[in-house]
């Protein structure tokens, strides 16, 4: 993808009339602050892009300064990945690495200072009186009765907070600016607050930490910042941001620039929420693909060129908005269409043999890695014997009006290689298509067309002999609806938003030296998963709107027959998209309304248990026995996925006993894992929850005495923690409680283990 020349905007603008004017002496510094307590997302991408962007276009340098100020929530793991990150998107910080706790001196003198000079007073108030005290809109705050304190005693109390001497949450110091100030940031907004916890670069240390507001300010003014460039949320700030520096008698005192934050549709855009996935195992972590982090679009395959585009094509501007997730998969699209060779692979292999095919002839065919248009050198050689494999969604007994694909008796040509023909459907005694035996027109080898023969569908095949089987990762959005709400957002997700199938890929994709980019063909952008061992592809972006090989439009002829699609089961099919509302069949759609309006079940759910009769029908015993919001999240989100890996009928499942299994979850007595294995002994054997609980011994475990022996063993193991713990770094306590939970292999209650481990701990 060509680099896009950077468009204008305010911010240009006005760096360029600072240094054409002489400011800061022609200097152009900025700084990107993250806080070290997450990964990065695809939102600060936009930021990086901004402010490195602008100061290698006027001559400058970009600061990577960590805003560390917060020790119970930060990591050495964040900061490693912060820089890892930054660098894949094609900056580097070089020396100019910095630490918002390398100047926790000069910050602490700073407070002094303002205390000094009358400033900043140490406050007594706790937390909730202190708001109560800032007054409304409409009204104006109440001066803290500890306001007035002198200057003597306020350096006192100051000093031995920092010493220690009074417990967390018992005085904070606040700036003495303005009560009745229109701006809620200027009522004595807090400057420090007493934390006892160990920090990952200063230890024990310290027992006052800056604020924010505090600490941002004068780092950047300690770093000779000249361009401070936050989001628009900060705004409100700027007022603060100026008095501090003010009020410091900072000289040339940088200044505070805001633009509106990179908001994408569909895409959760918090690092809170991203910690409730994470943290409640709703994604595998932090580079989970379906994740909006830099690590999960770089373990997807979405590219550094792309997410730079769409920092610049998105632009700069001082009012927020939306930025609809199409324009940026489009970007993709663009980029990897130069970058990823072509390739074959097949989802859900259709065996089919060629019988006027000698069983011992193997022919070679040359295939362009790229299309001729790309003008990009490189071939791949494909083998093609007797017996080889078609998608299943490329065949159809029954084909629907407009099919181009393969149906009994009709043609198809191989892609690069022969035309077919289907002459004989081979079925299992279930009544499954098990085998296509098909003839090859012999004269159109090597793409020959005799006498002008056209045949007007193209399909993706493998070889059987060589094909490399391969894990196939297909990822759909992770939230379905297009602006996720604070408070409801895991109602919103996806449960379709992961599908695995086990696929065949040609051997070049696998092959020594071969791209981890791929499209291929007929099926989307594909990206070799570096996480995972095997052979694994995870799918980046599907290809343009239209019809692709997975989603062929249904046959008339079996609307309302009860009979299967001819392609795959309606459990198989590709998740649905978002706002497909108006496309769902008129059964399934009557289905889902009234799943909606009986259970007030989330949209989303509704489909995916409206989507097969057998399904609806299941919920609806198991909700009898079961809470049904519950049975319903279990049912779409696990037992769907069970049923379809079994090939096993919703039918023959005990609704009453999975609306049971989902109450022992409910209740405490099971959790997520010890669920499925309960699940997996009702969809073999059958059977009631409880006595099967009993049986494999799976309840959760309350015992102290059980569990402290679990928490004495993860304890004898990990001596350094113990260490660091005992020194102060309480919040090293879900270290342990987390070690436990797996040593129980997931039986041990979470509650009672954090009171074990904290009696434990001491």
């Amino acid at each position: 993808m060509a680099e896009l020349t950077p468009p204008p905007h305010f911010l240009r603008a006005l760096v360029a009339a600072d240094q054409a004017r002489g400011a800061y002496g022609g200097r152009v510094v900025t700084r990107f602050p993250p806080e070290p307590n997450g990964y990065l997302h695809i939102g600060h991408a936009k930021s990086i892009c901004l402010n490195f962007g602008l100061a290698a276009e006027f001559g400058g340098v970009c600061h990577l300064r960590y805003d560390d100020t917060n020790p119970e929530t930060e990591r050495e793991e964040y900061v490693a990945k912060i820089l890892e990150y930054v660098r894949w998107l094609g900056f580097d910080p070089g020396k100019n690495i910095f630490f918002a706790s390398d100047y926790f001196g000069k910050l602490y003198d700073y407070a002094n200072y303002l205390i000094r000079h009358g400033r900043a007073y140490v406050c007594d108030l706790p937390d909730e009186e202190i708001s109560r005290q800032r007054g409304s809109v409409s009204e104006p705050g109440t001066n803290s009765p500890y306001r007035e304190r002198s200057v003597a005693e306020n350096l006192d109390l100051f000093a031995r907070m920092q010493a220690g001497e009074f417990p967390e949450g018992s005085r904070v110091l606040r700036a003495k600016i303005d009560m009745a100030n229109p701006n809620f940031k200027m009522r004595d907004p807090l400057l420090y607050r007493i934390k006892f916890a160990h920090h990952y670069r200063t230890g024990d240390t310290w027992k006052v930490y800056p604020f924010y507001d505090f600490a941002h300010c004068l780092s950047d003014a300690i770093e000779k910042i000249t361009h401070s460039i936050c989001t628009l949320e900060f705004e409100n700030n700027r007022e603060l941001y100026d008095w501090i520096l003010a009020a410091c008698d900072i000289e040339d005192p940088p200044h505070q620039h805001e633009f509106a934050r990179l908001n994408l549709t569909y895409t959760v855009m918090s690092k809170r929420r991203f910690l409730r996935l994470v943290n409640e195992g709703y994604v595998e972590g932090w580079d989970d693909p379906r994740m909006p982090t830099l690590a999960g679009l770089r373990r997807r395959g979405v590219t550094p060129e792309a997410l730079r585009a769409l920092a610049d094509r998105v632009g700069v501007a001082k009012a927020n908005s939306v930025v609809e997730v199409e324009l940026f998969e489009n970007l993709l699209r663009d980029d990897l269409n130069g970058r990823a060779p072509r390739g074959l692979a097949v989802l859900r292999p259709l065996p089919v043999t060629l019988t006027n095919w000698p069983a011992d002839r193997v022919d070679r065919i040359e295939a362009p890695l790229f299309p001729a248009d790309l003008g990009v050198p490189g071939s791949r050689t494909l083998s093609l014997g007797q017996k080889l494999f078609l998608d299943r969604s490329d065949f159809a007994e029954v084909p629907p009006k407009g099919w181009h694909r393969l149906a009994p008796g009709g043609e198809v040509r191989l892609r690069h290689g022969p035309v077919v023909r289907c002459d004989e459907v081979v079925k299992d005694a279930a009544g499954e298509v098990v085998e296509l035996r098909c003839s090859a027109d012999l004269a159109t080898l090597d793409g020959r067309n005799p006498e002008g023969r056209k045949v007007r569908g193209v399909v993706h095949w493998v070889d059987a002999a060589t094909a490399v089987p391969a894990e196939l990762r297909l990822y759909e959005r992770l939230v379905n609806v297009e602006k996720p709400t604070a408070d409801d957002f895991l109602q919103e997700l996806n449960p379709r938003s992961l599908e695995v199938v086990r696929g065949l890929v040609e051997p070049a994709v696998v092959a020594a030296g071969a791209s981890a980019h791929w499209q291929f063909e007929r099926l989307g952008y594909f990206f070799r998963d570096p996480a995972r061992e095997g052979v694994a592809f995870n799918r980046t972006v599907t290809l343009r709107e239209g019809w692709t090989a997975e989603e062929p439009p249904k046959a008339p002829s079996e609307a309302g027959s009860g009979k299967a699609a001819p392609t795959k089961p309606a459990a198989e099919t590709a998740p649905v998209a978002p706002n497909a509302a108006k496309a769902l069949d008129p059964e399934v759609a009557a289905r889902r309304d009234a799943l909606v309006a009986a259970y007030a079940l989330p949209d989303a759910v509704a489909r995916v248990i409206a989507a097969e009769a057998g399904t609806d029908a299941l919920f609806r015993a198991a909700a009898v026995t079961g809470k049904p919001t519950s049975v319903a999240v279990f049912l779409a989100n696990v037992v769907v996925g069970e049923l379809r890996a079994a090939k096993a009928d919703p039918a023959a499942v005990d609704g009453a006993a999975l609306g049971r299994l989902v109450a022992r979850v409910d209740d405490g007595t099971l959790g997520a894992a010890q669920a499925r294995k309960v699940l997996s002994v009702l969809l073999t054997e059958g059977g009631d929850p409880d006595t099967i609980i009993a049986r494999e011994g799976l309840a959760k475990v309350s015992d102290p005495a059980q569990i402290g022996a679990w928490a004495d063993a993860v304890i004898a193991r990990s001596p350094a923690e113990v260490a660091r713990y005992q020194a102060g770094q309480k919040n090293l306590v879900g270290f342990f409680v987390g070690k436990v939970l797996a040593e129980s292999g997931g039986r041990a209650d979470a509650g009672a283990t954090q009171r074990v481990v904290g009696q434990k701990l001491g």
